[in-house]
């Protein structure tokens, strides 16, 4: 490392910038596809009324896409390194999918209700149900201190329920469902193909779970839906937005595979907790969805057990570090004549006071969007969410 800062190796010293440039794209490829999904769907179940029939839709198509990308592409290869067996689908790719089916309905079913602010705030609370899940099934042993931390977050995401100004049961009951189903398909993953060496990255799960969940989602989407089902709805939502709709709602799915090939597991933590408060503040921009200083409060608190449990203590001091030494010196650094002139010096950027401010004067705005944007514009009317309400019979 020092003889690469130091220029001995110019053409070594060029490859971590570029590792790095990668992973940014990846990074900012899966909050920006993982957001927009979201978005498209809230928007589609809102204004268009599907919900089982647009999870169907997407199933059916990731079924094609994945397909015609096996016999097309390498995206797929990871299969071959997957022994699979009659009994192996059976036993554990059907109730896999099964799961995964239920979550995906429960997570749309969730739209009718309540806010993505709010659902966002709620699935917080994901880590505490896989957990749970994985102390019933054997595969984590009870700690204190892990039952302490799973408290600390529940309590957040408690405080930030209690705040929710158009708080819904049926709501909150679709997305707990949600979170459960996807905690048990996670154990189930871990028990049933884990152990047995089996390792599938997301494109190749959806390669086997799509078929399966498809097809049970037509059967729900028939038991539920069929009723009330009006093609000219489709006419209505536009087939080209549809298409387009499934097209992101796919590539999203491309975009986990390389952001788990490009970065670490802590990358992919960090950047989720990232992608979760974006997508709150996109709420509120979008929306005009009310946040109640709890709710602050309480998802700041949620957030902060999170990231604990997620990445513990010594990463954290480790991480932390570097950054605010890195950050402090920035900030602080004035710059020479010298590096002006020869950009000779430590290297390090240098910030003028009038950039500084204005860093200072975007993050003050930026709480402030968060805290209080809500409130101005919500006003605690009525939000999107449960303008819905006739769907609720549902």
């Amino acid at each position: 490392m020092v003889d690469h800062q130091n220029g001995h190796h110019p053409a070594e010293k060029a490859q971590p910038v570029a590792r790095s440039q990668h992973a940014l794209y990846y990074i900012g490829s899966w909050i920006f596809f993982s957001n927009l999904t979201i978005l498209f769907n809230k928007w589609l179940i809102d204004t268009r009324g599907f919900t089982v029939i647009l999870t169907c839709w997407h199933l059916i198509f990731a079924t094609a896409a994945t397909q015609l990308l096996a016999r097309t592409t390498a995206l797929v290869d990871g299969r071959h390194k997957v022994k699979m067996t009659g009994r192996l689908y059976l036993r554990a790719i059907v109730p896999i999918g099964l799961l995964y089916s239920a979550s995906l309905v429960c997570s749309n079913m969730v739209y009718l209700y309540l806010s993505v602010a709010f659902i966002q705030m709620l699935k917080a609370a994901a880590p505490v149900a896989v957990l749970f899940v994985a102390w019933a099934w054997g595969v984590e042993h009870p700690s204190l201190q892990k039952l302490l931390n799973i408290l600390f977050i529940v309590a957040g995401v408690a405080l930030a329920s209690f705040g929710e100004i158009a708080f819904s049961w049926p709501g909150f009951f679709f997305q707990l469902g949600g979170i459960v189903f996807e905690a048990m398909r996670l154990v189930m993953i871990q028990v049933l193909l884990s152990g047995d060496g089996q390792k599938m990255d997301p494109l190749v799960s959806l390669y086997y779970y799509a078929p399966v969940c498809a097809a049970m989602n037509v059967f729900v989407a028939i038991v539920s839906e069929a009723g009330r089902f009006d093609s000219a709805d489709l006419a209505k939502a536009g087939y080209g937005l549809l298409l387009l709709n499934a097209m992101v709602a796919f590539m999203l799915n491309v975009s986990s595979v390389f952001l788990i090939g490009k970065t670490s597991s802590l990358v992919m933590t960090l950047t989720g907790i990232l992608k979760n408060i974006l997508l709150v503040i996109a709420s509120i921009m979008i929306w005009h969805t009310s946040i109640t200083a709890m709710q602050f409060f309480g998802y700041t608190i949620a957030l902060a057990g999170l990231v604990y449990y997620s990445v513990g203590w010594d990463q954290i001091q480790a991480v932390s570090g570097p950054v605010a030494l890195y950050l402090r010196n920035l900030w602080e650094s004035v710059p020479t004549s010298s590096d002006e002139s020869t950009g000779t010096g430590t290297g390090m950027a240098r910030l003028p006071s009038a950039v500084r401010r204005a860093l200072l004067t975007s993050l003050v705005m930026l709480v402030v969007v968060f805290l209080v944007g809500g409130l101005m514009y919500g006003g605690g009317d009525i939000s999107p969410a449960t303008a819905v309400a006739p769907v609720k019979e549902v």
